[in-house]
């Protein structure tokens, strides 16, 4: 019976350790939609596929441990390739070609990071690459500055 206990709460142990092993990555529409039944900021990572530093933050930073629980328990986590015009999807009534929503979100450097609001309406921008505590640091101060209610 002893062994029995051991051997499931080694499971339960895993698994939960197996749920934060990495972020959980979305398409754009599908974070919107998570954001109707709980509101959360979107972490929007707009990347090309020739991009080097793009490539090492997804080796280096979106491995780590401490960044992977922050985003996946604060964030809905979205992949945005800049430089394609194929995909498309439809936001606040429009069609938008992952492209599109790069350039109407302003972004001109990669990696760069957006985050929106749980309410759509207003966004940020953290560019460049960053190792994993510098992310996290960055992450926080940009959300202080853009989206706490001013006194």
């Amino acid at each position: 019976m002893k062994k029995l206990i051991f051997l499931f709460g080694f499971l339960f142990l895993a698994a939960t350790a197996y749920s934060q092993e990495k972020i959980t990555w979305l398409k754009f529409e599908e974070a919107v939609a998570a954001n109707q039944s709980n509101p959360k900021m979107l972490l929007v990572d707009v990347y090309t596929d020739w991009c080097g530093w793009c490539k090492k933050m997804d080796a280096e930073t979106f491995t780590d441990p401490e960044v992977i629980e922050y985003i996946n328990a604060n964030f809905y986590a979205v992949k945005l390739n800049a430089e394609d015009t194929q995909r498309t999807f439809d936001f606040m009534g429009k069609k938008f070609s992952e492209a599109q929503m790069a350039a109407a979100m302003r972004v001109r450097s990669y990696p760069n990071f957006v985050v929106i609001e749980p309410k759509l309406q207003n966004i940020a921008q953290l560019p460049g690459y960053r190792e994993p505590d510098a992310f996290l640091a960055g992450l926080n101060e940009l959300i202080e500055k853009a989206f706490r209610p001013k006194p």
